[in-house]
This record gives C-alpha cells, sequence and structure tokens, in this order.
C-alpha cells in the first residue's frame, strides 16, 4: 500500500508545478456594453486602454469612434480601425 502510495504522489507531483494559462489574453479587446434609448455603445479596450467606441443607433447605420491624439476628442469613421479577426458568416 505504501509503495502504491509513493508511486501516486511521484506521478503526480509533475501536475502540481504545471503552469496555469491566463484565462484572458491580454492581446484580445475587452468589450463593455452600453445600452441607451436610442443607441448601444461598445467599447474596446486593450490593456485598459480605450481603442475605439462602436456606436449602433436603432435607426441608421452603425460607426465608430476612435479616440483622437491628445485628450477628450474622437474622430468617427465608418469602418472599425482596429487590426482584429471580424469575419462575418450571415447577415440578414
Amino acid at each position: 500500500m505504501k509503495k502504491l502510495l509513493l508511486a501516486t504522489l511521484i506521478l503526480l507531483a509533475p501536475l502540481a508545478h504545471a503552469e496555469v494559462p491566463p484565462l484572458v489574453d491580454e492581446n484580445e479587446p475587452q468589450i463593455t456594453i452600453y445600452n441607451d434609448a436610442e443607441k448601444t455603445y461598445y467599447e474596446y479596450r486593450v490593456n485598459g486602454q480605450l481603442k475605439e467606441i462602436k456606436v449602433v443607433p436603432n435607426i441608421g447605420k452603425e460607426y465608430y469612434l476612435v479616440p483622437a491624439p491628445g485628450e477628450g476628442d474622437f474622430i468617427r469613421h465608418e469602418e472599425s480601425q482596429m487590426l482584429i479577426p471580424k469575419w462575418v458568416l450571415f447577415r440578414w
């Protein structure tokens, strides 16, 4: 019985030191969604820094707000400025 217990401990020892990968990839954006009466906002942050805001109005076409150089201002774009794979498989 002691030999079996010792063999089990020896086999499980490497698992106790195994590194657990992080649950969140630091390179992927964290997305926060806010709803307003007329619009829905998607804030994209990478490493805690605001990269862009996707604005989806109830009526009309969606657009993106990107922080301008400096502080407090945003530049409006029709397309996303983030370089992340965003494939649309279906749209109706």
